[in-house]
């Protein structure tokens, strides 16, 4: 068991010699960057930008040029009162040329184009607080993990305490032996505890390896890559309820919601502008050429520029505009029901992490006594055990005291931690 000892301690100094030391701060920068979905969300950001544009809202001038040109053999024959006319060909060539350039101007269109501009401003506004909701998230998980990993290599140091606790109960036991006050059942127990305590220290390591794996995950890193956590678990005790409420209705989902409302609000009247008469400029310029040698007239050409003014009268189209604007509104009714739904789940996940909080602060006091405690039982039973004033079974309930105690505090910490982190996400405080 000594070796197998020495095996798993050689193994962790060999892997924390080639492994990189990784801080919660470098842990959300790598994240950050290696993302797809915040990648995917930084995209939809852009494209959101693009498109915010009067021209896709319609604002701008629509200019169009054309050109064509036609070429075809024709067989003539014209025949007029006038015999001296009379025409007659085979295969004649004929040639036709049109070129024109066309602007169409919107003069007026029911507001619907002013109305799209300040959805497009707002739909760009959405997108970014859903980037900011998505980046939000990602920081929350990696900090999460990060702080497993470190609950979980908090309580591998108290194994490691208790099995050098262990060690020591071996050691006076065969001291004990020797001398002839002590026997082999001690001897057997002191042995199989240790072994069992070992056991339990590599079963942990796996625990810790496979967080970590978790992380890297997160960050999009290698999952056989080699990372070193070297942190504690210090939960921030400031924080007040009535500040982060007053916070959390400002968060990116929430806002998003907000712009959910204002977005179906102006499609409502975008859709109520086609009741309403559209008019147009129209502004170009044509040319046309025709030859034909061999017809009547031998050419034919035009040129000039157009000026027209159009003006679009809706009557009746079988009420559809009506409707569609009457779903509009309703689709403003339910983005309304959504974002109350959303800001009635944030304020009670709020208040429920609050009281987390709350609670794990007032268990993290006491844990933190148990634990200490604990550690003085457990040093006065092996002093009281080599004496022989106490039991091989209490050295053993000791340690268990202990390993309990620890548990206890490690899991108490990160649970205050992940309330905390959970009521600075709310808020939007998250670095």
């Amino acid at each position: 068991m000594v070796r197998l000892l020495f095996i798993l301690f050689f193994s962790l100094i060999i892997k924390q010699s080639f492994a990189q030391q990784l801080t919660l701060d470098s842990a959300i920068a790598i994240a950050m960057r290696n993302s797809p979905g915040l990648m995917i969300a930084k995209n939809n950001v852009n494209i959101a930008g693009i498109n915010n544009n009067y021209g896709i809202a319609g604002g701008l001038p629509l200019v169009q040029g054309t050109s064509n040109v036609t070429q075809q053999m024709t067989s003539l024959e014209q025949k007029y009162s006038n015999p001296l006319n009379n025409k007659s060909s085979t295969n004649a060539p004929s040639n036709n040329i049109n070129a024109g350039i066309a602007a169409s101007v919107p003069v007026f269109a029911g507001g619907k184009i002013q109305n799209e501009k300040q959805r497009l401003n707002v739909v760009e506004s959405q997108t970014r607080q859903q980037y900011t909701s998505r980046a939000v998230t990602l920081i929350y998980n990696v900090i999460l993990k990060y702080y497993d990993v470190v609950r979980q290599q908090e309580y591998a140091k108290t194994l490691e305490a208790s099995i050098r606790a262990s060690n020591q109960r071996l050691e006076i036991v065969k001291q004990q032996q020797a001398v002839g006050v002590a026997n082999d059942a001690d001897l057997f127990q002191s042995q199989v505890d240790l072994n069992t305590q070992t056991q339990n220290l590599i079963a942990q390591q796996l625990v810790i390896d496979q967080t970590k794996t978790d992380l890297l995950t997160l960050m999009i890193l290698n999952p056989d890559s080699t990372i070193l956590v070297k942190d504690t678990i210090i939960v921030d005790k400031s924080l007040r309820l009535d500040s982060i409420l007053n916070a959390a209705y400002q968060n990116p989902d929430i806002q998003a919601a907000y712009d959910q409302i204002v977005i179906n609000q102006y499609l409502e009247k975008e859709v109520g502008a086609f009741r309403y008469p559209s008019a147009n400029v129209s502004l170009g310029y044509n040319f046309s050429r025709t030859t034909n040698p061999q017809g009547f007239n031998q050419l034919n050409q035009a040129y000039g520029p157009i000026v027209g003014l159009g003006v679009v009268i809706p009557i009746f189209n079988g009420g559809i505009y009506k409707r569609q604007q009457q779903i509009a509104g309703i689709n403003v009714e339910s983005a309304k029901l959504q974002k109350d739904t959303l800001m009635l789940s944030v304020h009670s996940t709020a208040v429920k992490n609050w009281q987390a909080y709350l609670n794990n602060l007032q268990q993290l006091e006491t844990a933190k006594q148990n634990f200490e405690l604990s550690q003085k039982l457990l040093n006065l039973v092996l002093m009281r055990f080599q004496y022989k004033v106490a039991t091989i079974v209490d050295v053993t309930l000791a340690q268990q005291s202990f390993e309990n105690a620890g548990f206890q505090l490690v899991n108490v910490s990160y649970a205050a931690k992940a309330a905390e982190v959970q009521l600075r996400r709310l808020a939007n405080q998250l670095p």
